[in-house]
Order: structure tokens, then C-alpha cells, then sequence
């Protein structure tokens, strides 16, 4: 399963810079197929509509980090990973 493999070769296609506000307008209705349900490209960069991506890779990197928890399989399993974008988790915890 690649879910991610038709919106990022659009992204790599477009011409920047674009704010993501752009690429929702352009591919806001692509949908992502995850591990547990699915979501738009739409619902995923519209945390950072006003962001400004200065090429394609930048672009990539949001959409990656951008997706909810349904792009993952056990939540809050760690506490060292960063919470999803919009989201909060449980504190960090040094031992």
C-alpha cells in the first residue's frame, strides 16, 4: 500500500513557490488511503493553508507530517513521539 504515491507525484508536477492553500485547490479532493481509514489532501494540509512551499519536497514533507492518526497504528504508544499536527498527546517523559 502506497497511499501517498499519487498526491505526492502531483505535488512533484506543480510549479512553486504554492501555498498549500493552492495545493488544496489543485488536489484538496485526492484521497489518502491509511492504515486506519482514509482522509483528503484537503482535511490533511488544512492546518497550514497559509504555508508557503518553496518547491515540491517541502510540500511532500507537510503532507507527510500533516495526516492524522489514522496514518498510524498504536497511538501514544511511545512518548517520545511528536503529536500529529492539530492534535495533543500525552507529555514528553525523560527517564
Amino acid at each position: 500500500m502506497r497511499p501517498f504515491t499519487d498526491a505526492t507525484n502531483r505535488f512533484d508536477a506543480h510549479s512553486y513557490p504554492a501555498t498549500a492553500q493552492d495545493l488544496i485547490e489543485e488536489y484538496g479532493e485526492m484521497v489518502l488511503d491509511l492504515p486506519n481509514g482514509s482522509e483528503t489532501v484537503a482535511e490533511a494540509l488544512a492546518p497550514m493553508e497559509a504555508t508557503t512551499f518553496q518547491d515540491a519536497e517541502s510540500a511532500r514533507l507537510a503532507l507527510y507530517s500533516s495526516v492524522s492518526s489514522k496514518a498510524i497504528g498504536r497511538r501514544f504508544y511511545s512518548d517520545r513521539d511528536p503529536t500529529v499536527v492539530g492534535e495533543t498527546g500525552p507529555d514528553q517523559v525523560s527517564f
